[in-house]
């Protein structure tokens, strides 16, 4: 079963000058393991070098059909089907593979022919302007993108002349017919590069880019969705699946790319482009230009995009929304710029590399500090500020230019609101980074309060007050760094809530009273008043599902102060003692930190409808979602579960879908919190309840990521508890585990020194037991896996007893071959059975006297053995029980022996 360890050795193989016979056998053998492991285009490769080394090679053709038809290539697999019953006549597995092919193929011929008239009528009725706006036009649409979604369907739209009738529909301006199309094309393109490019070409690239900047925010949703498939397609290439057209042949994917690309980059400063458009053109980039993963040494492409537009993406972080004559901007493009502009800062690898970066954003600050007046200051505030929430190194070096703090400082002062709004904010970014916070609690702190009593405007106020709020939650959650003095910090938080909860504010303005509070909930004193105040939790998770995403990071902050799911650690006693000696600071936590307290925080939010909140933030399709975004409503949700009591609310609230998306992707520590929520929900819930119909399938990958060595204790024990329930419910289940690569992990466990993993391990090894590949493993020669369950059956625990010895109970009733081997694998085989069938709890008498029966029917030997050992004299007196599945196993094991002729019934019949 271990495909890859095969193809290391045949590839070893083949360099060993085999004869060609031999590599003819070894690439067929590749074949097999590549069809074993379900990659077929690398099976059909190894298949075809088989049949060039040999033509009449049976099992090569065989092997390449099998691939092909995979591949959905079943023009092709018939005809090496149709040579193998010609060189096989009486073979009736080539015989039935034949026709089933044939029936395949004469369905697909069907369905084209009865779609291709389809086609042509739904292009008639919604290109006819006859039909405006009619049922039947909107019908047609419909099942147009239904169509295109099955690959058959999209490959006869694109042979149907297709394209260029979709280009027609998106001309037309109608914002339903435009949907349409770009859902038409988005499953055209859908993972084939050939079709992409060919559409690309019909299109054009730069006109499929400007329907980004439509105003109809659903028609620029779609082509962003549009461009994404083709970004994909064009990075991954054709996919496994139904070919379509062969002969567009790539040149240069990257040229593709780069031309995408740089059309996105002009539009970010187009004039008359949709707020929205800039911002899904951001989300486009931030998705695409860096590398997914810094193992690929790759980063040519963020290198050309910070060449070509960082001034580009700088000008949209440094735009004020609102002034006539500027950039169309939402409240989300500036925090969507800031991402983009950290994801490309991450994604250098040298110090050259950064320096280039450092010095084009310094020169961009400086040509709108010097010389451009007022304005220009003020845009080149906004910039630093953008860059302080993004890659905040590129934003403390831009700070440091000469004049710019202190024009923060004096524009604090202004008259004009406009004005003193990007001052402040500029502050109040520039307050969270080190270097500078001394000197602004030095400077700050006196005009920020001065700004905070004498602003007659709530929207200086509030942003004066976070200012104060970043300032005053220095000393994080250490009790005795108390910023301001008693009772200052409540009467802040008091007035964040004020704010929030006044929906005649606007959301940008409200989202500085959750920023406030996100630095404030550090203090136990405001967690608890926080949570009590209903009106406030309910306008919090309101404005988390308002468009105004850039509070997302602000309200799970919050929430994590609130639930107390940041790391803490509790300091060594002997540690304190000698800091105290040392005279060294020692933090100290809140009373009110305490875990009942805690507790009474979460039952707290779960009734307002945290669990709901935090779905819908899940749901985001938005950049500011980032990784780190992710992790803390990761940290969220498992402290919401931690309670088995509130793991029902949390699962019929949605939290078990909305855990998904996190276990699957963001930061390492993010995905590890999720997936342990994850195991937590499937350990107590059913997990076809919580995780209803395909979608039980995807809790696998997070429950085995768990199993890995740099997870906690609790972590694996948890993993396996929660894969020990998958594994019981469906053999499909146990092959995705199996597919998962679990099985050599969980083996592992099994030996941990810990009991109750170990015992875990062999629960979730017994249940796995039920599969044929695992009962193969356990069958096999040369190992121990069968000595580790006997001897396990015998241990003095009594719940690792009852896992091992029902794992053989199972295996001897699956693999009756299994039994000979126990008198082999130890000489106390006899003792454990016997300690297990005179056991006084049931379960493991039970399971002690099914092992036996399995021995007993196995073989007559084994059968003799246990008939002059007290094995006879122990199962005489269960028979003779009160009926129960123990009584009938050992009569039915006596009456085998009687069959056998080694004992002989009492007058009695007994």
């Amino acid at each position: 079963g271990d495909y890859e360890g095969a193809l290391t050795a045949y590839t070893q193989a083949l360099g060993l000058g085999a004869t060609p016979q031999d590599q003819a056998i070894l690439h067929r053998n590749r074949a097999a393991c590549h069809l074993k492991l379900e990659d077929y285009d690398k099976a059909e490769t190894e298949a075809s070098k088989a049949i060039e080394k040999d033509g009449g090679d049976v099992k090569a053709l065989y092997r390449r059909s099998q691939a092909l038809e995979k591949l959905g290539r079943l023009d092709q697999a018939v005809l090496d089907l149709q040579r193998c019953v010609s060189l096989e006549p009486k073979n009736r597995v080539f015989q039935e593979a034949l026709r089933n092919i044939g029936g395949q193929i004469q369905e697909k011929v069907r369905y084209m022919s009865s779609t291709d008239a389809k086609v042509e009528q739904m292009f008639q009725i919604l290109l006819d302007p006859q039909e405006k706006g009619t049922e039947k036009k909107q019908k047609a649409s419909q099942n147009l993108v239904v169509l295109a979604r099955e690959d058959a369907g999209a490959e006869k739209i694109f042979r149907s002349n297709g394209v260029e009738l979709l280009q027609r529909l998106l001309d037309t301006g109608e914002a339903d017919l435009m949907l349409a199309a770009l859902r038409t094309l988005v499953g055209i393109c859908s993972e084939h590069q050939s079709r992409t490019v060919a559409t690309l070409s019909v299109l054009g690239t730069r006109r499929v880019v400007s329907i980004l900047g439509v105003e109809n925010q659903a028609v620029s949703l779609a082509a962003c969705h549009l461009l994404q498939v083709i970004f994909d397609a064009l990075k991954e290439g054709v996919k496994k699946g139904f070919r379509g057209k062969e002969g567009a042949i790539i040149v240069d994917p990257a040229r593709e790319l780069k031309i995408l690309i740089s059309n996105l980059l002009e539009l970010l400063t187009e004039v008359g482009v949709s707020g929205q458009g800039r911002d899904n053109a951001l989300s486009l980039l931030i998705k695409t230009v860096p590398r997914k993963s810094l193992k690929d040494p790759n980063n040519s492409l963020t290198l050309w995009v910070i060449d070509q537009g960082l001034k580009k993406i700088l000008e949209v972080g440094g735009s004020v929304q609102g002034p006539p004559g500027e950039l169309a901007v939402t409240a989300n493009s500036r925090m969507s710029a800031s991402v983009l502009l950290n994801k490309l800062f991450d994604d250098l690898k040298c110090d050259a590399e950064r320096e280039n970066f450092h010095r084009l954003c310094e020169n961009y600050i400086r040509s709108w500090f010097e010389g451009q007046g007022l304005a220009g200051k003020l845009r080149a505030i906004q910039t630093v500020s953008c860059l302080l929430q993004g890659p905040c190194e590129a934003g403390n070096r831009a700070l440091e230019l000469s004049g710019v703090m202190e024009s923060v400082i004096a524009l604090c002062a202004s008259e004009q609101e406009e004005e003193q709004l990007v001052a402040v904010e500029a502050l109040i970014h520039a307050a969270g980074k080190a270097k500078r916070a001394s000197f602004i609690t030095a400077n700050g702190v006196s005009l920020l309060k001065d700004l905070y009593k004498r602003s007659e405007k709530d929207s200086i106020r509030i942003r004066a007050l976070v200012g104060l709020c970043k300032l005053g939650s220095a000393g994080g959650t250490d009790f005795s760094m108390k910023q301001f003095a008693e009772g200052s910090t409540l009467k802040l938080a008091k007035q964040c809530r004020k704010w929030l909860c006044n929906d005649q504010i606007d959301p940008g303005t409200r989202r500085w009273a959750v920023e406030g509070l996100a630095y404030l909930t550090f203090d136990a004193d405001v967690k608890e008043e926080f949570v009590e105040d209903e009106a406030a939790l309910k306008a919090l998770f309101q404005l988390s599902r308002s468009e105004e995403r850039s509070v997302l990071f602000a309200v799970a902050s919050a929430l994590v102060n609130c639930t107390n799911s940041y790391d803490y650690e509790e300091p060594d006693p002997k540690m304190v003692e000698l800091a105290k000696y040392a005279k060294q600071h020692v933090p100290e936590q809140h009373p009110k930190d305490k875990p009942a307290f805690v507790r009474a925080r979460v039952k707290k939010l779960l009734a307002a409808g945290v669990v709901s909140a935090m779905t819908c933030m899940v749901k985001t399709e938005s950049p500011v979602l980032t990784g780190s975004c992710r992790e803390l409503l990761s940290r969220v949700f498992l402290a919401l579960v931690d309670e088995v009591e509130d793991r029902g609310t949390v699962v019929a609230q949605g939290g078990g879908k909305a855990l998904l998306p996190l276990a699957l992707e963001g930061t390492d520590v993010g995905q590890t919190k999720a997936a342990q929520a994850l195991a937590k929900l499937t350990i107590t819930s059913n997990p076809e309840m919580t995780f209803p119909g395909e979608r039980i399938y995807e809790v696998v990958r997070p429950l085995v990521s768990l199993l890995h060595l740099n997870c906690s204790g609790l972590q694996n024990f948890e993993a396996l508890m929660a894969l020990t329930n998958l594994a019981g419910i469906s053999e499909r289940l146990r092959q995705k585990i199996l597919k998962e690569k679990a099985v050599p992990m969980i083996e592992g466990y099994m030996f941990e020194e810990h009991e109750m993993i170990r015992r875990a391990a062999t629960e979730c090894m017994c249940n796995l037991a039920m599969s044929k590949e695992v009962q193969d493993l356990f069958e096999a020669e040369g190992n121990d896996r069968l000595k580790l369950l006997v001897l396990y059956s015998g241990e003095d625990d009594e719940l690792l007893r009852r896992a091992a010895a029902g794992g053989l109970a199972m295996l001897t009733s699956m693999r009756p071959s299994l039994c000979s081997r126990i008198p082999q694998v130890t000489t106390h085989w006899l003792e454990i059975l016997q300690a297990l069938l005179l056991s006084p709890n049931q379960e493991l008498q039970h399971r002690g006297v099914v092992v036996a029966l399995n021995m007993v029917e196995a073989s007559k030997e084994i059968a003799g053995t246990l008939m002059e050992s007290e094995v006879l004299e122990i199962l005489s007196v269960l028979a003779k029980g009160k009926e129960s599945p123990v009584t009938r196993a050992a009569a039915a094991c006596l009456g085998k022996a009687v069959e056998y002729g080694l004992i002989k019934p009492n007058q009695g019949g007994e």
